[in-house]
């Protein structure tokens, strides 16, 4: 196994990987995914890498937020992202993280000393807990072990426990551990039967799991630019209908940035409230023309894909994932440090010897685990490389394979490729 051949601080991201399981793999052309001669392939759980055509629009010369050209984007931006949601409610991109919309949708929601059910079973719900905390509300918390997930049947306690709680709050896919909560569906007709409004943390789920939101009875849903879309940090897209409307209206505090009812008046005329962040607009508008090349349902197909590629690999080698089951994630592979393996050095090794950044733990499991991002454009050469990285650091540090690394990969590459080969070509310079 003598891996892979990857020249230092290249003109070009080309990887050459060689003799690997007896066979030579040429892997060219990665300078559209990874242009201006970046080293470094991110594989973190955020943010991911950006095609040079999304970078690109970046650089378009600015516009006036007040002007007929920004409206003519904003109008399109706005009609692009319904179609993403899967929603005939408004969809609002606003100049924040991920962090920023959570916040924006409790924030317009929760009033002071009213009971929240707050879903949580990772750091990214206990967050969202913590928010409705200091925003005054009083959290009625449904949890579970990390790795885990909380029942349906739990949230059902909760709710006639509390009948007066009117929120009710989750994380989709919970980035800290890889679980993907199955139930999402069900646990919208049960707030919908209750007459509760249901708000989603969707930040690493859009465009990677199944999200349809009016179909799911979602009331607010939050998502991020830096995940599945492959666009650069630092937009925050929220989705609201008119159920959640009607409830902000009953909050007895308001925000001024945040005001989502702001952000409607201003969206009638294609504006938005204040100074947003243009040339991110303009990388999220072609990133929203890529993915609709590529098809909202084959991205997700390509999503899950890929990280069935990444599950069974490590399954087969002895490495044990933190979420089993119907509980894994599409785009988060979150895996325990094996016992007597520093996480971190491993990490360390696979970035200076192949290039690729992969995320440690979080939370609690900061040193326990590693994370890996699967999202955006990867694919096959992504995988590929990521799981060389892994193999090859482990073995260095005298990790016991259960099975040959070389079989595993090679084996694995198959059955993705032929998966993969059922999808659209994209271009992505």
């Amino acid at each position: 196994m003598m891996g892979l051949a990857i020249p230092r601080h290249p003109k070009t991201f080309s990887i050459v990987l060689l003799d690997y399981s007896g066979l030579t793999w040429i892997v060219k052309g990665l300078d559209a995914v990874y242009p201006m001669g970046r080293e470094n392939i991110l594989m973190v759980p955020g943010p991911t890498n950006v095609p040079e055509r999304v970078l690109k629009a970046m650089v378009r010369p600015l516009i006036s937020h007040r002007g007929p050209e920004f409206r003519e984007l904003y109008g399109r931006l706005l009609e692009n992202l319904k179609k993403v949601f899967q929603t005939g409610g408004d969809v609002y991109p606003l100049t924040a993280s991920g962090t920023g919309g959570v916040e924006c949708a409790l924030g317009n929601l929760v009033s002071p000393g009213e009971p929240v059910i707050t879903v949580h079973f990772g750091l990214f719900g206990e967050r969202m807990r913590e928010a409705v905390v200091r925003l005054g509300g009083r959290p009625v918390e449904v949890a579970s072990e990390w790795g885990e997930a909380p029942s349906l049947e739990q949230v059902k306690e909760a709710l006639d426990l509390n009948p007066e709680a009117r929120l009710i709050t989750i994380v989709y896919n919970e980035t800290s551990t890889g679980v993907a909560w199955r139930m999402l569906p069900e646990l919208g007709r049960l707030a919908r039967s209750r007459d509760k409004i249901l708000v989603v943390d969707a930040v690493s789920a859009l465009a990677g799991e199944p999200l349809p939101v009016d179909q799911w009875n979602i009331d607010v849903c939050v998502a991020g630019s830096q995940k599945c879309l492959a666009c650069p940090p630092g937009l925050s897209l929220i989705s609201v209908n008119e159920r959640a409307y009607q409830a902000l209206r009953e909050n007895k505090h308001r925000l001024f940035y945040f005001d989502l009812e702001a952000h409607r008046r201003f969206a009638e005329r294609k504006e938005t409230p204040f100074t947003p962040a243009v040339p991110l607009f303009y990388a999220l508008d072609e990133a929203l023309q890529l993915l609709f090349e590529e098809g909202l349902e084959n991205r997700i197909k390509r999503h899950a894909a890929c990280a069935q590629a990444f599950y069974e690999a490590f399954d087969r080698v002895g490495l044990e994932t933190i979420s089993k089951g119907s509980l894994r994630s599409n785009t988060l592979i979150a895996v325990w440090n094996p016992p007597r393996v520093d996480g971190d050095e491993m990490r360390r090794m696979a970035k200076e010897g192949f290039g690729v950044v992969i995320g440690g733990g979080a939370g609690k499991l900061k040193g326990k685990s590693f994370r890996i991002g699967s999202m955006g454009m990867v694919s096959l050469r992504e995988v590929s490389l990521t799981l060389r990285a892994v193999f090859e650091s482990l073995k260095k540090l005298n990790f016991s394979f259960k099975e040959k690394p070389e079989r595993v990969l090679e084996e694995v590459e198959g059955k993705l490729e032929e998966a993969l080969r059922k999808l659209p070509k994209l271009r992505l310079s």
